[in-house]
């Protein structure tokens, strides 16, 4: 199975929150959800993206992203 392509905004997205490992990426996700305001869709939209694609990657495939903010 090939892993999915993240969009750039995906991963920034991915980057702001990754906690380490691709399950707590994913509850952070779900719970930073829980505090957008109904207004907004496009980042509501983009979480739902990336958390469809973080459910169907490995934590194999995971692991090998480059999640890192550039500099540090």
């Amino acid at each position: 199975m090939t892993h999915p392509i993240f969009t750039l905004a995906e991963t920034n997205l991915m980057v702001i929150y990754n906690p380490g490992s691709r399950l707590g990426l994913i509850e952070e996700l779900k719970a930073m959800m829980k505090y957008l305001s109904p207004e907004e869709t496009d980042l509501q939209a983009l979480t739902l993206s990336t958390l469809g694609k973080l459910e169907r990657l490995t934590d194999t495939a995971f692991a090998a992203l480059d999640l890192e903010i550039d500099g540090f």
